[in-house]
């Protein structure tokens, strides 16, 4: 099997502080899972006099850069925050410009994930968008249902506390069909949430300098580290990806346990799926 560096060839320069960055990361201690709070586009536009619609734009530019390194460095999960049920209440105007973009993204895009073996999952409220988001969303779903490879989730009309009630509800659901109420566990609970069969994010990233979780993922980022930069999101490259693994993996992941003790069993290293 060839060494991941070698799927980076052509998107790391030689002699290039990504470079550098890269020959410090253990690629048998990836996290697994990554995931985003892209925030700072609004600034960007702001400090360069542009509309906040140039900010959203550039940020795209950013996304297509870390899903596609992240596919190369063979992570397992990436998530981004792009959506959030909170922003339905921005003006009309600026959340049609963001779904416009979420669509071209997908035109574009979708080429490129099928290349780099990239399956696309949407968690969120997918009801509460468009029916013409929701077909294209769907379509870029089944397309790449197959592939093996990274599994990108965006995070799309997302709210972690309205995850965990969707999930409660799912769960009366199904316990008011079986007629017999059984004992919730942690486990159990976790097959009702958005991300179901998935491994919990080992590394949360937020950028803008932003010292707040913006009700993104709440019950998955439990034992998540959290590395922030003062990076706004359209900025963000894969250098910032690369320094923020190399940060993470100098860290020393208890879980509540002392010293170097080894990861307790009944942490979930469950099969991705999309």
């Amino acid at each position: 099997m060839p060494h991941p560096a070698r799927d980076l060839e052509g998107l790391i320069a030689k002699g290039s502080p990504e470079e550098n960055l890269l020959s410090q990361i253990d690629f048998k201690r990836l996290p697994r899972h990554i995931a985003i709070i892209m925030d700072g586009n609004g600034r960007w536009a702001r400090m360069r006099d542009l509309p906040r619609v140039a900010g959203h734009r550039a940020g795209i530019i950013a996304v297509r850069d870390v899903v596609e390194i992240s596919a190369r460095l063979g992570l397992q999960v990436l998530t981004l925050y792009a959506f959030s049920l909170e922003n339905w209440n921005r003006p009309r105007m600026e959340v049609n410009t963001l779904m416009g973009l979420l669509r071209e993204y997908l035109k574009k895009e979708l080429d490129t994930l099928q290349a780099n073996n990239i399956a696309f999952k949407v968690i969120g409220r997918m009801e509460e968008l468009s029916p013409a988001i929701r077909r294209e969303l769907t379509e870029g779903m089944e397309a790449t249902r197959g592939n093996s490879g990274l599994l990108f989730n965006i995070a799309l009309s997302y709210g972690g506390r309205a995850e965990i009630v969707d999930a409660c509800n799912r769960i009366l659901d199904d316990r008011a069909r079986q007629g017999a109420p059984r004992p919730l566990d942690e486990a159990t609970f976790a097959r009702y949430l958005y991300t179901a069969g998935q491994p919990d994010p080992d590394l949360l990233i937020r950028t803008s300098g932003e010292l707040r979780i913006s009700n993104f993922l709440l019950w998955q980022i439990a034992y998540a580290e959290i590395w922030v930069t003062d990076t706004l999101w359209p900025d963000f490259r894969k250098r910032e990806l690369l320094q923020a693994i190399v940060d993470y993996q100098k860290r020393d992941r208890r879980y509540g346990r002392v010293g170097s003790e080894p990861e307790p069993v009944g942490l979930p290293r469950r099969k991705v799926t999309a």
